[in-house]
């Protein structure tokens, strides 16, 4: 029997990496070709977005006994289309969620930081108005910025991806506005980003440290920038977990909780 390891994430490879050390069979699945070097080569990879009409036959070829989602805080389809999937087959199901960022009483953050719901609720405001803006939320989600560039300077960091470089020039943003790259990136990397492009705002996901959300905080604060931060969209897990351990004890088959 085989576990379904929702992936994508570098949390995903370095749990991918525990359970071939355990012995434990599971196949990966990922949105992008590029997302696949994140693990070893003799895992079996599934590339693609799963449907509900693929999940039998998936189901079957890899004899899914178990599955743990460690996908983005932001895929939310893909952890829906697990939920669902777990609970129409009856088959376990675990979240490992990684940690939010906890700016805790330093006075320096948090004053720089400013949190929203979604990307629309943002627009609902004049926060961007006049400002230049590094927009790192994800290229699925610059499609809301196209009618904003008459009011501000956007700018947009994407992965480096052909359908993400497609979408984000499909919504206005011009080459020498964009920049394809993979995180971690480092303070002094991101520091001298936001200098080259005089950004005033960044707006970025509460996608955890992971997601370079913790740097971004510290160079916001170092450079007086105003951190806008789209909240994670709120999903009833049936269990979730932010231990690795008590992960791979489940995909063990021992009892969670």
């Amino acid at each position: 029997m085989t576990i379904w390891l929702i992936g994508g994430t570098q949390e995903s490879a370095e749990l991918a990496e525990a359970m071939m050390a355990l012995h434990l069979p599971c196949v990966v699945t990922v949105v992008s070709e590029s997302a696949r070097s994140l693990y070893p080569a003799s895992l079996p990879i599934w590339v693609g977005q799963l449907s509900i009409e693929q999940i039998p036959d998936f189901l079957q070829q890899y004899q899914i006994d178990r599955i743990l989602d460690a996908s983005h805080p932001f895929a939310v389809a893909i952890s829906q289309l697990a939920i669902t999937v777990s609970e129409r087959y009856q088959i376990p199901y675990l979240r490992y969620e990684r940690p939010p960022v906890n700016t805790g009483t330093d006075s320096a953050i948090k004053p720089s930081i400013e949190y929203f719901g979604s990307v629309a609720a943002l627009l609902s405001t004049d926060r961007l108005v006049n400002q230049r803006v590094l927009l790192t939320v994800g290229y699925r989600s610059l499609p809301l910025f196209t009618s904003w560039h008459n009011q501000a300077c956007l700018f947009a960091r994407i992965l480096p991806s052909p359908v993400a470089l497609e979408t984000v020039l499909a919504a206005g943003f011009t080459p020498d506005r964009i920049i394809a790259l993979r995180p971690p990136i480092s303070v002094a990397l991101e520091t001298a980003l936001w200098q080259q492009w005089q950004i005033s705002t960044v707006v970025t996901k509460a996608s955890g440290t992971a997601g370079g959300e913790a740097v971004k905080q510290q160079v916001a604060a170092a450079l007086g920038v105003k951190l806008i931060v789209i909240e994670r969209p709120a999903i009833a897990y049936p269990q979730q977990t932010s231990d690795p351990d008590m992960a791979l004890s489940f995909c063990k088959g021992e009892a969670f909780g």
